[in-house]
């Protein structure tokens, strides 16, 4: 277990780390951090192609990964309106942001957290983190520090102590240009 501070620092130093969310453990790293996303993926057992979803404390740390001018007014208010929450939007991206984010596409999943140590961490580190959930593919994924540690606790540089926001499914994945849901929440 780790204390804020040290996430942060494993973090910076492109190490993966483990953090709850609303519903279930997430694992992340730095995604502007290459090296850092291939150990992510790697561990997770997580084809490139899929792409990653990003966390963020707030909207602004979004912008420099997604392309908003493609969205009409109305869809970037209906973005809006479902933040911060357990809404993840897949969003036009910007031309700079890398095929290891985005994988096959030429969109990014992205969501603004309603987690308050999640915030904190994504505010103290500066930008969004990667999110995915805290398993290895096909088991469970983990709902408390003790199921992340048993399953990839050997893995993790530090794993934020906390707990989830008490929600039963992971978050709602919609299209921000068409509003069809990817996965219910």
């Amino acid at each position: 277990m780790a204390n804020i501070t040290q996430v942060v620092t494993a973090l910076k130093q492109g190490q993966v780390i483990g953090y709850p969310t609303e519903a279930v453990f997430g694992v992340g790293c730095d995604p502007d951090n290459q090296q850092a996303v291939n150990k992510l993926l790697a561990l997770k057992q997580r084809p490139i192609e899929k792409g990653l979803i990003l966390i963020a404390a707030d909207y602004e740390q979004l912008l420099p990964y997604i392309d908003d001018s493609q969205l009409t007014p109305q869809q970037k208010q209906t973005v809006l309106a479902s933040w911060p929450g357990p809404v993840t939007w897949v969003m036009p991206t910007k031309a700079s942001v890398p095929a290891f984010l985005t994988g096959q596409f030429s969109t990014i999943a992205v969501r603004v957290t309603a987690h308050p140590l999640v915030q904190q961490l994504c505010r103290e580190f500066g930008r969004p983190i990667t999110s995915t959930s805290a398993n290895l593919t096909g088991l469970e994924p983990g709902r408390t520090v003790a199921d992340v540690e048993l399953q990839l606790g050997d893995k993790l540089a530090a794993i934020l102590d906390g707990e989830t926001g008490g929600r039963t499914n992971p978050s709602e994945i919609r299209d921000a240009q068409t509003g069809n849901i990817f996965r219910q929440g």
